[in-house]
């Protein structure tokens, strides 16, 4: 783009007026939108067809998978409280406990909301039903929560 007149107003250059970081950023756009492309399914293609720069193609795509900004943060706030409400269901296993647990963790990853790993085994602990608790207590007195994975505890878990 270029900037022409007195009441300044900004029109494309044409192709004898590009320079070097003209070209570049052409070529940087071209790029990324046949990287994009590529890695669509047709449904997701025809969201993009008539976007022209590589950002666009990204904003269509952000937008129709996360939402707007306030659906994201919705999302956010309802798997929140699902995380926060979580509780292990009666004659449920620790293995589909730990699958629903990992969902609602993956889904909040997946929207930027990251909880520490201390908090999550905590937090996995916290759930058990008091039937586990002497298993609870001694994994906490045995184990450095600070350094035991979520697979480690889980793995633990299943051979009470």
């Amino acid at each position: 783009m270029k900037t022409i007149g007195e009441p300044a107003v900004t029109v494309p250059k044409s192709r004898k007026e590009y320079n070097d970081a003209d070209r570049k950023a052409i070529e940087k756009n071209f790029r990324a939108k046949k990287i994009l492309v590529c890695g669509i399914g047709p449904d997701e293609y025809n969201r993009i067809y008539a976007c022209q720069y590589a950002k666009e193609i990204w904003e269509a795509l952000q937008t129709a998978h996360e939402g707007t900004t306030e659906v994201k943060q919705s999302n956010i706030d309802m798997l929140t409280t699902e995380y926060e409400v979580f509780r292990m269901k009666d004659n449920e296993s620790i293995q589909d406990m730990h699958t629903r647990f990992t969902y609602i963790i993956n889904v909040l990853y997946s929207l930027g909301e990251i909880i520490p790993r201390n908090k999550l085994i905590r937090k996995i602990l916290n759930v058990l039903p008091g039937s586990w608790e002497s298993k609870v207590n001694a994994i906490t007195e045995a184990k450095d929560l600070q350094k035991l994975t979520i697979d480690e505890l889980i793995g633990n878990l299943k051979t009470y």
